[in-house]
């Protein structure tokens, strides 16, 4: 079964390798990605802020995940970062832009 997910805060996610992104994302995902640390499959996730505006932008990145991706359960054996192509990360970007992160 597909997400219906509405993403409301952008986070800033390390991997095991040191590299960061920004991922834009909800509390329950936030909550996902805290297990995946304490795990180890990530190093660390940071919330950057809450609350952001329900954009085109972000409406149009949460239909990209939402029919590309499910929400992992609490019995995840692995993190999967979101693969973005380059039109889904252009959104993405735009988000930060417009809450002024990056």
């Amino acid at each position: 079964m597909k997400s219906h997910e509405t993403f409301t805060l952008i986070e800033e996610i390390t991997r095991l390798d040191g590299t960061k992104y920004m991922e834009i994302s909800n509390m329950v995902q936030n909550g996902r990605a805290e297990l995946a640390a304490e795990r180890g499959f990530i190093k660390q996730v940071r919330i950057l802020q809450l609350n952001i505006p329900h954009s085109p932008h972000v409406e149009t990145y949460e239909k990209y995940i939402n029919e590309n991706y499910e929400m992992p359960t609490e019995a995840m054996d692995h993190f999967e970062e979101w693969k973005k192509p380059e039109k889904v990360q252009h959104e993405v970007d735009m988000v930060l832009k417009e809450n002024h992160i990056g």
